[in-house]
């Protein structure tokens, strides 16, 4: 028996269990004319535009180093929340590239790799290899939505507590990463056991505890070697200075601050990305669509909380290798030409508080 992507929008719209929505999800056939749509209406737009990529990445990288540096320097306090609130959107939007490496022909943008990696990998410790070679796994037709995507958890069928403990986790990202880059990393040259579980547990931007990596090759071990050493000797440097008081402790507790800022932003960002209603079982590519979230113009607020083409994530999922400058154009003409009863409307949503509130209840509803 197959069920229609309408009937499960239905039954998610008046609150079926759980369960009943995680089952209909899993039989919802692909939806062969939105595909076909896709595939012709897109056909251009895969090309990268390299002027498009530094020009937005470099002002923000800027805007963001500015409204740091302001926070630390500036004395009035007004003056140092509103700098570090610009700086945290600026950073958080230069950091959201890191999704466009992953996915990039690196021809397409020579050095952009490198550049990202220089002025925001390394300095924010969150160099691009942590998230190349697993990003893609999410992405792959199999993966998806199981216990072998590093992405993914079935949020909404968790116990309400997980949410705020997903968001409040992410605080401690600069912490973690100093230290793993710091201490681990270093160490792990020395200690084989430990270096197996560093790559494995530590060498990722994951969701999923369950992930394991395993070792790149080839030119993504070049890659890992040399952005590795790099934020580990960073690492070492920062906090060196900071123990002798090169750096002021007030200082590095803002930069701390910021860091830490920016994952939280991320980390709810990705709360409702997708609607986490799979149980574990491999999906359509439809299904996968419709478990993910597009929250497209008039919209505004998402240009600031999913920025880089990340309001468009749903749709990402169909066009993976299409640059985030050309999602925005990808949307209107598939908004355009599809029926109004086509899967693609059904992933459109209004904005992050009504989906993080169908989230919330569906926890809720599991734990009652």
């Amino acid at each position: 028996m197959t069920y229609s992507p309408a009937g499960t929008a239905r039954d998610a719209a008046t609150g079926n269990d759980i369960a009943a929505r995680a089952e209909r999800l899993k039989h919802i056939a692909d939806d062969k004319a939105m595909l076909r749509a896709v595939a012709e209406l897109t056909r251009d737009l895969g090309t990268a535009n390299p002027r498009i990529f530094w020009t937005d990445f470099l002002l923000s990288a800027l805007v963001g180093y500015a409204g740091l540096a302001i926070a630390i320097l500036a004395s009035p306090l007004w003056l140092k929340l509103g700098s570090g609130f610009v700086s945290v959107l600026a950073l958080y939007r230069a950091g959201g590239f890191i999704h466009e490496v992953s996915h990039m022909k690196h021809a397409s943008v020579p050095g952009f790799r490198f550049g990202f990696n220089a002025v925001i990998g390394v300095p924010l410790l969150v160099p691009s290899y942590m998230y190349e070679g697993v990003h893609n796994l999410h992405h792959a037709r199999t993966r998806y939505g199981t216990d072998q995507d590093p992405e993914y958890l079935p949020l909404a069928s968790m116990k309400p507590w997980t949410l705020p403990v997903f968001i409040l986790v992410s605080i401690l990202a600069p912490f973690a990463l100093l230290f793993r880059n710091a201490v681990l990393a270093p160490l792990s040259l020395v200690i084989p056991p430990l270096r197996k579980l560093v790559v494995e547990r530590y060498s990722g931007l994951v969701i999923n505890p369950e992930f394991r990596r395993r070792p790149a090759e080839g030119e993504a071990r070049r890659n890992w070697i040399w952005q590795e050493t790099a934020a580990s000797l960073w690492s070492i440097a920062l906090l060196t200075a900071v123990l002798t008081a090169f750096i002021p402790l007030d200082a590095f507790l803002i930069f701390l601050i910021v860091v830490s800022a920016v994952a939280v932003l991320n980390q709810i960002r990705t709360l409702v990305a997708h609607l986490w209603e799979n149980d574990g079982e491999p999906l359509s590519v439809t299904a996968q669509f419709l478990d993910s979230v597009n929250v497209p113009p008039p919209a505004l607020m998402p240009a600031l909380w999913a920025p880089v083409g990340l309001r468009y994530h749903a749709l990402h999922h169909l066009l993976p290798s299409v640059p985030y400058h050309a999602l925005g154009e990808a949307h209107r003409r598939l908004s355009a030409e599809l029926d109004p009863d086509s899967a693609y409307h059904r992933a459109n949503y209004k904005g992050l508080p009504g989906l993080a509130y169908r989230l919330a209840k569906s926890t809720m509803r599991r734990a009652a």
